[in-house]
């Protein structure tokens, strides 16, 4: 499974020669449910055979092409572990999936690019976020929803300070505490590290460069996301984490208390109660410089007018709706779109292709309830210029 980032996405885009096919379906995380998944998941592989044979692709090529996706109906483990969803991409030459923590419409594409809509709410700011439970003795990366969290496998990050630091001399241990009355939000002043000498400085360091391999794991892992994450710990160590994060999008707030002592659910529970209003708050925002603009130049809900920006770079915010597609193809050597009212041989869904290059160029894409469109209308764009 690959890891979805701006740069990921733009492979996909990118991905030459197709045919392509884009499969999306809900999937169940436990219980007997879980059997469900791959029953589902081979229906949407024979509609794709099906698809991909009426397009005039050869038996072999086809079976050739298909046989990556099948072997993973094979995976039982693979299917006992998913998330609320799952998107699964396939040419020729390329095999991806990706576990979603958002439930997709069940969906198969078959045409001349991958229909990347089910994936791109990882990227946009709508209500996903991360949960960092760092203590001494655990590392722990929840990917949230406002619905629920998971547990992320983590790669090439120590799960302890002890095992970060497991070829460093043996130090004398060091005891802390955190002053009275201080959040652990305003620097280095509330903690108290308890010890001799030079004691309290090693101690310091050791956790330093701890944190300094946990952080550089979380760039690997996260890459240019710019999805918020909150961190979750003791009071102290907020502020030494923050001395060597580069994260872009770690949160102020934070949620005090001893995580090894919190299930997913409980972190979720304190970390959404910070997190829902700050996404509320943003995407009115977003909204209301919609409307304030609407009815001039710097803004558009019209498909033909939108696709085109968003394909040179001129988009800054994007609205789609989650589960409407609108159908058509972009003539870019013209600047063209062509609508359809429903799927042809080799059209693909506009508003999916917009919101895929509204975010390669920096601009911001809010994936919404219908009901939640700034405009009641299927798309809407604010201009740079």
């Amino acid at each position: 499974m690959n890891t979805l980032s701006i740069d990921e996405l733009k492979s996909l885009v990118e991905a030459r020669p197709g045919p392509f096919v884009s499969i999306s379906l809900p999937t169940h995380r436990a219980n007997a449910d879980t059997r469900q998944n791959p029953i589902r998941f081979k229906k949407l592989l024979r509609d794709a055979e099906e698809r991909l044979a009426l397009g005039g692709m050869r038996a072999l090529d086809m079976q050739q092409m298909l046989e990556p996706a099948r072997r993973l109906l094979e995976d039982t483990l693979f299917w006992q572990r998913q998330g609320d969803g799952l998107a699964v991409f396939l040419t020729p030459k390329l095999f991806r999936y990706y576990r979603l923590p958002l439930k997709p419409e069940e969906l198969v594409v078959v045409g001349d690019r991958f229909h990347v809509k089910p994936v791109l709410r990882l990227l946009t700011d709508d209500s996903r976020f991360y949960i960092l439970a760092l203590s001494q003795n655990q590392v722990r990366l929840l990917d949230a929803t406002q619905h629920g969290a998971r547990e992320v496998e983590l790669k090439g990050i120590p799960s302890s300070l002890a095992e970060a630091l497991k070829y460093d001399q043996p130090e004398k241990q060091v005891q802390f505490r955190t002053a009275p009355g201080s959040s652990g939000r305003s620097g280095r002043g509330g903690t108290i590290f308890h010890g001799q000498g030079a004691g309290v400085e090693i101690a310091k360091d050791r956790i330093l460069r701890y944190f300094h391999q946990v952080d550089d794991g979380l760039h690997k892992q996260l890459r240019d996301q710019r999805v918020p994450l909150i961190f979750a710990g003791v009071d102290y160590l907020f502020p030494i984490y923050k001395e060597v994060n580069t994260y872009s999008s770690l949160m102020d707030e934070t949620i005090i208390g001893n995580p090894e002592e919190l299930g997913p659910e409980e972190l979720h529970r304190r970390a959404w109660a910070t997190m829902q209003p700050f996404f509320r708050k943003k995407e009115q925002e977003a909204a209301a410089y919609y409307r304030q603009v609407a009815a001039t130049a710097r803004a558009s809900h019209k498909i033909g007018q939108i696709v085109p920006a968003a394909y040179h770079g001129r988009v800054e915010l994007l609205f789609v709706p989650v589960g409407v597609q609108h159908w058509g193809t972009f003539a870019s050597e013209v600047n063209a779109v062509h609508e359809y009212e429903a799927p042809q041989p080799g059209s693909e869904d506009m508003l999916d292709f917009a919101a895929a290059h509204t975010l390669l160029h920096g601009g911001t894409v809010y994936a919404v309830d219908p009901q939640y469109m700034p405009n009641g209308s299927s798309v809407a764009a604010v201009f740079r210029y």
